[in-house]
């Protein structure tokens, strides 16, 4: 199985998980971070480096790209026109906003699709409309190495 096709997969585990902010236990309950969170501790084991504590607005007070910053270090950065299914979504919610949420590209073509984690809804697979393709900020892959 590649990255991608384990990437994926392992999203689909999580699907109907609980929405708890913070939260990375698949079945328990997780964030959109927490869904990735997972996904990687699948793939490489320990998680890259620890989860400070963050408020739902993330750094929004301050306009820091904290979640940019680190999805820089950690995946490979892609061409947001180059989608492929596991690839992680970065999304801004508002325009002018900074990125705060995150999502596993599940389907490509003519109806895509992908798996987040959000308030009131756990973890889903929504479809990847304009307005949501409107929002992406980013477009990354899981490196290579994966267990």
């Amino acid at each position: 199985m590649t990255v991608s096709q384990t990437v994926l997969a392992e999203a689909r585990l999580w699907m109907g998980t609980p929405y708890q902010h913070q939260a990375s236990v698949r079945g328990a309950g997780t964030d959109c971070l927490g869904l990735l969170r997972g996904i990687w501790r699948r793939l490489y084991g320990e998680e890259p480096e620890p989860v400070p504590p963050y408020t739902e607005d993330w750094a929004e007070p301050d306009h820091r790209e904290l979640l940019l910053a680190a999805a820089s270090r950690w995946l490979r950065a892609k061409d947001p026109a180059d989608a492929a299914e596991g690839d992680v979504l970065l999304f801004r919610m508002r325009e002018g906003s900074i990125a705060k949420h995150l999502g596993v590209q599940s389907a490509v073509g003519a109806h895509p699709k992908f798996i987040h984690s959000y308030t009131g809804h756990g973890v889903v697979e929504s479809s990847l409309s304009m307005p949501w393709q409107r929002r992406i900020v980013a477009r990354f892959c899981f490196p290579e190495g994966a267990r």
